[in-house]
């Protein structure tokens, strides 16, 4: 529709200039036409005049006033008086104003309408008075008389009516072919494609991707069907290999789901052995004196116990978490309290540590125990990070995240950080960089701080430390948006 608009707009405006065009020249060949027969009637009344012999000039007004085009051929004296006249019945009457008025505006032509001649130019020249006219009108008087021109213009009007119509019916012929013609091919090769494209984009979006089309050209919409087909068989092969590798994933998640429940039941019959290894151990301890060197190894074994008896409690916890009793807990002094703790770890001797808290923070509402057991981790971790010495800094605030208070606590260390390719799988279960260890601390940490609708997050800086942060949902269940646990009956001391 908008092709056929402009087409019109186009084509019409050509038309309307081309029909002004013509317009103007018939009204310039009027013109001329006029200014011709003007002068030559001057030149033969100027010959005539000349002689004296005015009978010529009556004759000639006369023989040229019989054209069909001309209404009337007169000469008039300068104060408004006609002194010849094709119309003998003129002479000595008043000449028209409007002519008149062309003379008094020092006009030479000018378009207006007569009674009973329609529309006609009219077109007025001085006759000056030179040496030879001085014989028989003075030499007072620098113009003698006017020569006046009325040329009908009904003519050329009614060719200009004739001219318009049919340049609007060619015009309109022409719209209108093109117009249709235009549509057709519109209509066959752009608006049929697309509408079938756009079926064919919908059934793609359904689901369906064993839709094809055939181009029927070379052309934009050619090209742009190609493309299509091309898109679909790119979305049908990734469909099919997403399908593929999602099955392989459910079948390693199957294996891993049966692993994991046999590694906890294996770990479940391991624990009670162990405990009463330890326990028979310790009783051998007791047995042998300070001094003997048998008690060293029985220290070593008891150590291995031990870490086998963590191992096995990581993969229990893992695998099967305990249910969360949470309450409302100040975060400040649960952090105080922890870090005394880590601070009895052998390699926590050499190690500042800075407590940067803030006060008046919310409580929030957690499980003590598993909180305990997440930031006992972190700061064990820091501490790990600088066997050579370094400092530890602990720092808690309040953060708005996403319109909602969070209480934030930053662990930062001063250790060598952590490999960029290493920082991604940190969260991952079992991945480890430890020899000890298990690979499970931190994953039971991210899943913990999860589960009570906070983030656990971590930056760091290959050589230059790291720093894990904790957002804990502050408890205020009236604040808009709140995600934190839902407590309806809390203590009193939350609020």
């Amino acid at each position: 529709m908008l092709s056929i608009c402009l087409l019109v707009f186009g084509i019409g405006t050509f038309a309307f200039l081309t029909l002004r065009r013509e317009q103007m020249q018939l009204i310039n060949s009027a013109r001329e036409s006029s200014e011709l027969l003007l002068n030559t009637i001057e030149r033969s009344l100027y010959n005539s005049m000349r002689i004296g012999n005015t009978e010529d000039v009556k004759v000639i007004l006369e023989m040229v006033g019989q054209s069909e085009n001309l209404v009337g051929v007169r000469i008039f004296h300068p104060h408004g008086v006609i002194l010849k006249s094709s119309n003998p019945n003129e002479v000595g009457r008043v000449v028209d104003e409007r002519d008149y008025k062309l003379f008094l505006d020092n006009k030479r032509e000018g378009v207006f309408t007569l009674d009973g001649h329609g529309e006609v130019l009219g077109m007025v020249k001085p006759i000056y008075n030179d040496r030879q006219c001085n014989l028989c009108h003075g030499s007072k008087s620098r113009i003698i008389g006017l020569l006046n021109v009325n040329y009908s213009l009904t003519e050329t009007r009614n060719r200009i009516v004739e001219l318009t119509k049919l340049f609007v019916m060619s015009t309109v012929a022409i719209i209108g072919f093109l117009s249709l013609a235009i549509s057709l091919v519109m209509l066959k090769f752009v608006k049929k494609p697309l509408n079938q494209l756009a079926k064919n984009m919908a059934r793609v979006e359904a689901g369906d991707l064993s839709v094809r089309m055939t181009p029927e050209g070379k052309d934009e919409i050619g090209r742009l069907i190609v493309s299509f087909d091309s898109m679909v068989d790119r979305l049908d092969r990734a469909k099919k290999e997403l399908e593929n590798f999602h099955f392989q994933q459910m079948e390693r998640a199957d294996r891993l789901a049966s692993v994991g429940e046999m590694a906890a039941g294996i770990a479940h019959e391991i624990k009670n052995p162990l405990t009463g290894i330890a326990a028979a151990i310790t009783v051998l301890k007791d047995d042998f004196a300070p001094e003997d060197g048998r008690v060293q190894i029985i220290g070593e074994v008891l150590e291995q116990i031990s870490r086998l008896d963590k191992t096995v409690n990581d993969l229990l916890f893992f695998g099967k978490p305990t249910v969360a009793e949470p309450t409302c807990t100040d975060i400040n002094a649960a952090l105080k309290k922890i870090l005394i703790f880590a601070s009895q770890h052998r390699g926590g001797k050499n190690i500042e540590k800075r407590l940067e808290l803030a006060e008046n923070l919310p409580t929030v509402y957690v499980d003590p125990k598993q909180i305990q057991q997440v930031f006992l981790n972190l700061f064990l971790n820091a501490v790990q990070a600088m066997q050579s010495g370094g400092t530890l800094t602990v720092k808690s605030g309040l953060a708005k995240v996403d319109g909602i208070d969070m209480v934030q606590v930053r662990v930062t260390d001063t250790g060598q950080g952590i490999p960029p390719q290493i920082l991604e799988k940190i969260f991952t279960p079992f991945f480890t960089t430890k020899a000890q260890g298990t690979g499970l601390g931190l994953a039971i940490s991210h899943r913990l701080i999860e589960q009570h609708g906070g983030r656990l997050s971590v930056v760091s800086q290959d050589g230059m430390g790291t720093t894990f942060t904790v957002e804990l949902p502050a408890y205020c269940p009236g604040q808009p948006g709140y995600s934190g646990p839902d407590a309806p009956e809390a203590p009193s001391v939350c609020q």
